[in-house]
């Protein structure tokens, strides 16, 4: 599909904590909302890493202890899904008015259009990514698993049969906003490590079930990829598959302010990480 020409804001933030990256994302869909702020391409990082859990994930899939034995943080989305550990990765945000020509028509057809954005990226780093077309969400019922790598969703990205970037998205009255995980490198099964597991071998069973599933950009280009890199490839799909002009900008004065005050009564905050 072609779209007129537009400009959007690109954004992109240092490393930091679950709680800012998640604030920062809702600070800037209200944003928007206002009209304060065109629609933004974020491309953002971890520091240290996180473990973040769906909207509406219960909070006893996490392993609190081993969470706080290993020094990584926790989160709880806006978006749904399952459990992501955010380590060695570029994750990308999504956030827009509701009227965004490349985002109408729901969830499905605005998943397929940025799909299109993160095929593209991804083939011209030279990886064989594919995506996946489903006419419709998977039956929630179905899905056992605790990580989001382990299960499939609409229009996700593969290489080489195994999932590579899972996204989620939410739809709002303020806007929509969508976010993924690209794995650039390191242990997939990590996460394993920090859920909760009946027993030690239902926690490698889950592992393998990972494995068999989901890879890294280093596993299938067989060496690493810089986080640069990676970014620039998506700036560079983002502009010419959605046909945008992205405008480097930082965060507003109110933007930072407002992201501020969701990380001290919101995401930080156990009343929302434990809200299920």
């Amino acid at each position: 599909m072609s779209y007129e020409y537009a400009t959007w804001r690109l954004l992109i933030t240092p490393p930091d904590t679950g709680a800012w990256n998640m604030a920062v994302d809702e600070a800037l869909l209200s944003s928007i909302y206002q009209g304060l702020s065109p629609a933004t391409l974020r491309l953002y990082a971890w520091e240290p890493a996180c473990l973040s859990l769906g909207y509406a994930q219960p909070i006893r899939d996490a392993d609190l202890a081993r969470l706080d034995e290993r020094g990584w943080g926790i989160v709880r989305r806006p978006t749904g899904g399952r459990a992501i550990l955010h380590m060695d990765e570029l994750t990308y945000s999504v956030i827009a008015p509701n009227d965004e020509p490349r985002l109408l028509g729901g969830v499905l057809q605005s998943y397929q259009s940025i799909s299109h954005a993160l095929l593209h990226a991804l083939q011209s780093l030279g990886i064989p990514a594919q995506a996946s077309e489903k006419a419709d969400p998977p039956d929630p019922s179905s899905l056992t698993g605790l990580v989001c790598f382990e299960v499939p969703s609409p229009y996700e990205i593969i290489a080489a049969g195994k999932k590579l970037i899972g996204s989620a998205q939410a739809r709002k009255r303020e806007g929509v906003l969508q976010h993924g995980s690209l794995p650039l490198h390191g242990d997939l099964t990590r996460i394993t490590q920090v859920l909760s597991y009946e027993n030690e071998q239902e926690r490698k069973l889950a592992a393998a079930r990972l494995l068999e599933r989901a890879a890294t950009v280093a596993q299938i280009l067989g060496e690493g990829l810089a986080w640069e890199i990676a970014s620039q490839a998506f700036v560079e799909s983002f502009s010419s598959v959605l046909n945008l002009k992205l405008q480097p900008q930082g965060l507003s004065t109110l933007e930072s302010a407002a992201a501020e005050q969701l990380v001290a009564e919101k995401y930080s905050h156990l009343a929302w990480t434990k809200r299920v």
